[in-house]
Parts: C-alpha cells; sequence; structure tokens
C-alpha cells in the first residue's frame, strides 16, 4: 500500500467535473480498494469546504449540496493530522519558497512521514519543486 497526502485540489475533483476528473476517481477507487492510503493535515477539510461553498454560489453545484458533498469526501477521504506540529515547518518552506503556508502544511505532513503529495494543482508543482510532490497525471 502506497501512502499519499492527499491535496484538496484532487478531492475535489471527485464531485466537481474537470478534465482529470476520470484520473481522481480511479485514484478514489484504488483507495478503496487498500491499493493506497490518504492522509492531509485537518485544513483540508476547511479547503474543500470554501471551494465547494463557492462552487454553489457560482452555480456550479445546487445550493445546499456542499454539506452533502463535504460529508462524503470527509468519509471516503484522508485520515486527518492535527496542523499546529507541523507548522513551524511549514512557514519555512513558504518562507523559502515564497509559496503559501497552506500548501506548505501538506508538503511538511508528507516530509513527516516520509511520502508524496498528491496534487492536481500546477501551481503547487511550479512552486515547490524538489519538494516531496507528484502530479494526478504521473500516475
Amino acid at each position: 500500500m502506497t501512502l499519499f497526502v492527499l491535496d484538496t485540489s484532487v478531492a475535489l475533483k471527485w464531485i466537481l467535473p474537470e478534465p482529470d476528473s476520470p484520473q481522481a476517481l480511479a485514484f478514489q477507487d484504488d483507495v478503496r480498494n487498500a491499493i493506497h492510503e490518504i492522509i492531509a493535515p485537518d485544513v483540508f477539510a476547511e479547503e474543500v469546504a470554501h471551494v465547494l461553498t463557492k462552487a454553489e454560489r457560482k452555480k456550479v453545484v445546487p445550493v445546499g449540496d456542499a454539506a452533502t458533498h463535504l460529508r462524503n469526501i470527509l468519509r471516503n477521504g484522508p485520515t486527518l493530522h492535527p496542523f499546529l506540529p507541523l507548522l513551524p515547518r511549514a512557514v519555512e518552506i513558504s518562507s523559502a519558497t515564497r509559496t503559501a503556508v497552506t500548501d506548505c502544511l501538506f508538503v511538511a505532513l508528507a516530509e513527516r512521514e516520509g511520502c508524496e503529495v498528491l496534487t492536481a494543482d500546477a501551481r503547487m508543482l511550479n512552486n515547490l519543486p524538489g519538494y516531496p510532490i507528484v502530479s494526478l497525471d504521473s500516475l
């Protein structure tokens, strides 16, 4: 079983139709089949909720569906780890790379757990070269 830190960008593709949603759904099936194990810092839940409610405002999903989608993602999603112990390392990475601290929390967790962040966020990949990050497209 391969352990990944799951970036929010991948989990949201389980709900929101995007060009690489089929790859994200295939990865989700692999998680359900115990091929992969997924973890994330607990800010993952807030990030998912934010994007889903924004999708409601943009009428991408019906108003009221965000709560249901959030429950489904959290029920089938990563094991969440407290972000506070990761924060000092995330700040170091952020300062060195001029990248958002939130993104760096995912990297700090991957470093601590000796695994990679799985992302569909090109900006994260571009801003953090040399860190343990892999693209959804590469699976």
